[in-house]
């Protein structure tokens, strides 16, 4: 089972995704245009559908930094774990489950971060709309 680790660097406006051989793949969540401090990240060898995966947690990461700011939240760190299966002896093998574990640190509402992680994940993660509409079970946690 392919285990992601994405952590978010608030200074950079990065998220940094790590796959369970130590691969990382950075994803920036700045406009175009905006000009942010570049983390470098090495690669060797994520697989495409790892990419998915990542993708889907650094999508929903955006959306929920997003609300969290316009909500005026303050936090001091964000990472998120993924869980993920795809189907057995099937080629192709698509995802059919995902369980991402949001964690925070700082002085954040409970309330206001779980209502971020549903709006991204049931409403404006595109990602996770495409996962689903594959047949793919998305489901979440969120950890202060």
């Amino acid at each position: 089972m392919p285990s992601i680790h994405i952590k978010y660097h608030i200074a950079e406006r990065t998220f940094t995704a790590t796959d369970e051989n130590g691969n990382d793949v950075n994803f920036q969540s700045v406009p175009d245009g905006v000009e942010r401090p570049r983390l470098d990240a090495v690669s060797t060898g994520v697989r495409p559908m790892q990419g998915v995966i990542m993708s889907l947690g650094t999508c929903s990461g955006i959306d929920i930094v997003s609300i969290l700011e316009k909500q005026r939240q303050v936090f001091d760190s964000f990472e998120m774990d993924i869980d993920a299966e795809r189907e057995q002896d099937k080629v192709p093998a698509l995802w059919t489950k995902a369980h991402i574990r949001f964690r925070f640190t700082g002085a954040l509402d409970a309330d206001k971060a779980q209502r971020a992680a549903a709006l991204s994940i049931d409403k404006y993660c595109s990602v996770a709309e495409t996962l689903r509409r594959a047949g793919c079970t998305i489901t979440y946690e969120v950890n202060l």
